[in-house]
């Protein structure tokens, strides 16, 4: 628990940061970029909102597993 509070304060900096991130695939790349020359922006708002969306699930996966595990663990320290 300790360890926990140790690395508290690291986490909650490194969530909070707002890095930029250049990370995509060539076809979004591709894609963004010829939305962005017609001049059509349903495409790319499209994408965000696809990007957003593979981004979230395995966030949700992950704590839905934390949760779980972490609440077995505290039930039974208060059952002993």
């Amino acid at each position: 628990m300790r360890a926990l509070f140790k690395w508290l304060p690291f986490l909650f900096v490194a969530f909070l940061t707002d890095l930029p991130a250049l990370a995509q695939c060539a076809m979004c790349r591709a894609t963004a970029e010829n939305a962005t020359n017609n001049i059509d922006k349903s495409i790319g708002e499209g994408l965000n909102s696809g990007i957003l969306y593979l981004m979230g699930i395995p966030y949700i996966l992950l704590v839905t597993v934390a949760l779980v595990f972490f609440r077995k663990k505290i039930w039974a320290f208060f059952k002993s």
